[in-house]
């Protein structure tokens, strides 16, 4: 296999991406700080172009296309966020962009997605295999193939976030960091070991879809079906070949969240920090919680993956998890 991605390549992702993606904001929320009794640093990617870390990867890959790959265009499959970075990204850099993305993807990231140019080409989730599609179509008319993770120059490309936070706040003690098919994890765990080595660095995936913590403590890379969660952009079946060397050489341990989990961080985001997070992007903060005991007293990082969830499935997940109000207020 191809030599991994190392720091360097994040190095030259961020002077490539410079001036294209948005350094997005790292906020804090005295809230959560009180809760888990440390300093806690959210980077906000949800904040990103296109509304995920996603277009890091996809314009660093993209940008390094020959003349020849970008007249013949790029294809990716994806659920949505890669998706629309990728149409993104072609557009920018002037190349057509087929998407094959799941028929049951979220109607606000396949509108955004044509929006941005792609021709999207769907599938059923459950029963087809996207990857196989996906090849089929780049050999069928001559298009490149850029996975949605497991990709050196996408991986160095979501590392420029992780790059970011160190960057604007200095080392940390810990580090969470979503968990679907390994990009930002691994890109991040690039990062975390070049500028903050002592680091715990730590993946945050749904419980229903444990394929990575599964493939960390065991050693090799778990298969499993396509997980039943709202965590749709971490409803990935397995790693990378790529990714999982990084994640299981980098990062300490790999840890999960229920759905209820991920709403109740949906709602603190929403009314504590006044931001709109999706599903995926609450892992990291709900992966955070479950570990108060050992944080109190650390600086602590969490990347907020992306803010690309619909509004009327946003509504109802807080409404359906409401808290029931008192009786007797006073």
């Amino acid at each position: 296999m191809t030599d991994l991605p190392n720091f360097d390549d994040v190095t030259a992702a961020a002077r490539r991406i410079d001036g294209h993606a948005h350094r997005t904001p790292v906020l804090t929320s005295r809230t959560i700080n009180d809760e888990l009794g440390a300093q806690v640093f959210f980077k906000c990617e949800n904040l990103q172009r296109v509304g995920a870390f996603k277009f890091r990867g996809a314009f660093n890959a993209l940008s390094k296309f020959s003349a020849a790959q970008r007249r013949a265009g790029v294809v990716a499959f994806s659920s949505g966020n890669h998706a629309q970075a990728i149409a993104l990204s072609a557009r920018m850099l002037d190349m057509p962009a087929t998407i094959v993305m799941p028929q049951d993807a979220p109607a606000a990231k396949v509108a955004a997605t044509r929006g941005y140019g792609g021709q999207v080409i769907f599938f059923d989730r459950y029963t087809q295999d996207r990857e196989q599609i996906g090849r089929d179509l780049a050999e069928k008319h001559g298009m490149t193939l850029i996975p949605s993770y497991d990709h050196p120059d996408v991986i160095a490309g979501q590392g420029t976030a992780a790059k970011e936070l160190f960057e604007e706040i200095g080392t940390l003690d810990a580090l969470f960091v979503c968990l679907g098919g390994g990009g930002l994890l691994g890109g991040s765990a690039l990062s975390a070991r070049a500028l903050s080595p002592e680091t715990k660095l730590y993946g945050a995936e749904p419980e229903a879809g444990n394929d990575g913590q599964r493939s960390f403590r065991s050693g090799a890379i778990v298969h499993i079906d396509t997980p039943q969660t709202i965590a749709d952009g971490a409803q990935t079946q397995h790693l990378g070949n790529y990714t999982f060397p990084i994640i299981r050489r980098d990062v300490d341990d790999v840890l999960t969240a229920t759905d209820a989990q991920l709403v109740e961080c949906m709602r603190f985001f929403a009314t504590r920090m006044k931001l709109i997070v999706e599903p995926t992007g609450c892992l990291g903060l709900a992966a955070a919680r479950t570990m108060k005991d050992q944080l109190r007293g650390q600086r602590v990082g969490v990347i907020v993956s992306g803010g690309n969830v619909d509004v009327d499935q946003f509504c109802a997940l807080l409404a359906r998890s409401a808290p029931t109000a008192s009786k007797n207020p006073s």
